[in-house]
């Protein structure tokens, strides 16, 4: 499939879940109407707050009336609030500007490599979706440090302010519906485009590679976030300055998940906790293993996408599963805080390991050997 076949899709779903999230932003006003509360109840008035206030131009109270980093009406703020506002203006602009940058490159490479065609429509949708994830999320973290100094508190614990930053859970929602766009877009274009079969994959050379990109994701998710090593990237310190508590960064960019040994608890209910771990590693594993046979040609960029695709979908039935666990344990009130807490959480994480996972398929495929042909 040709650059130019690819680029519509990729540019309608850029623009689409551009567009989404700006009008999600913009309905974060409607909910604190007493309308919106009596209808919808103030619990879930509050969560639904917390998933579009972060793409919201409404700038909060601290920078609009110039309170400054601590509130106090002296406050660095307050001598300009003006300024800061346009710094919180500025800042939005690069948010939604760097989703729409991020999305269209990794969305164009995956329509190209993995057209929706010949059982492939299934894969591109999981597979655009869960970029469109990773696009919401390196947007969010590129355009904080403007909205942080935007308070008057840039110098004051800017890696754990970065950290903490929010807005994915939207894009979960937004981009599955871009996704859909975008494939169907790719339906289109694609046809006239020519034959794009499956390839043949030794399975000698593909499980062995499959293997290896599921070891690098495990290590994170097994050995990285356990309790006690979590704890020793928590407590990590530099010199004094802007870069001097990057624990809380540490953690996100690094764990998929945070686990410890059966304690207080039955073991059962220990182990059904797990289940959701091993489903991860299974879509993982499966999903390396089709790569190879689903990519019109496996190069190691489309291998390494198509990695972080799969550990953020991972990620996802993870979450998604203990949130049903919640649901049965703690009623379906609770299940919903926890799911509307948790739900994209680890997408850095998943960047990271799904790059690394990506390029070890590839090295280890192409060192056993598995050259694709057509099939």
């Amino acid at each position: 499939m040709t650059y130019r076949r690819a680029a519509i899709p990729a540019l309608a779903g850029g623009l689409l879940l551009t567009a989404l999230l700006w009008w999600a932003g913009a309905s974060a006003n409607a909910l604190r109407l007493q309308g919106a509360t009596d209808a919808l109840g103030g619990r879930l008035v509050a969560d639904l707050q917390s998933w579009l206030t972060p793409w919201s131009y409404d700038p909060p109270d601290s920078v609009r009336f110039g309170t400054g980093a601590l509130g106090d009406i002296e406050g660095p703020a307050s001598a300009d609030p003006g300024r800061y506002l346009s710094l919180y203006e500025t800042g939005m602009q690069i948010r939604f500007a760097a989703v729409f940058a991020f999305f269209v490159p990794g969305a164009l490479l995956l329509v190209r490599r993995l057209p929706p065609v010949n059982r492939r429509i299934p894969a591109t949708l999981l597979a655009v979706w869960a970029w469109g994830l990773v696009a919401g999320t390196l947007a969010v973290t590129v355009s904080t440090p403007w909205l942080i100094a935007s308070h008057g508190n840039g110098s004051y614990r800017l890696l754990p302010q970065l950290a903490a930053s929010g807005g994915r859970q939207i894009v979960v929602v937004t981009a599955l519906v871009a996704a859909a766009v975008t494939v169907l877009a790719a339906r289109i274009t694609v046809k006239g485009a020519g034959p794009l079969p499956l390839n043949d994959v030794s399975v000698r050379a593909a499980r062995p590679a499959a293997t290896a990109g599921t070891a690098v994701v495990a290590f994170s998710l097994v050995v990285l976030s356990h309790q006690s090593v979590a704890a020793s990237l928590q407590r990590v310190s530099l010199s004094d300055g802007l870069l001097s508590e990057p624990g809380d960064l540490l953690r996100q960019w690094l764990l998929l998940g945070g686990w410890a040994g059966p304690a207080g608890g039955s073991l059962g209910h220990w182990l059904l906790y797990r289940v959701g771990d091993v489903l991860l590693l299974a879509v993982v594993w499966w999903a390396l293993r089709l790569l190879p046979v689903l990519l019109t040609r496996a190069t190691v960029t489309a291998t390494a996408v198509g990695a972080v695709c799969a550990t953020v979908v991972g990620l996802l039935a993870n979450q998604l599963f203990r949130s049903t666990v919640t649901v049965v344990d703690s009623g379906e009130q609770w299940g919903w805080q926890h799911l509307s807490g948790g739900l994209g959480h680890g997408v850095p994480a998943a960047l990271v390991w799904g790059l690394l996972a990506g390029l070890t398929t590839a090295a280890v495929l192409r060192a056993a050997g598995g050259r694709t042909g057509t099939g």
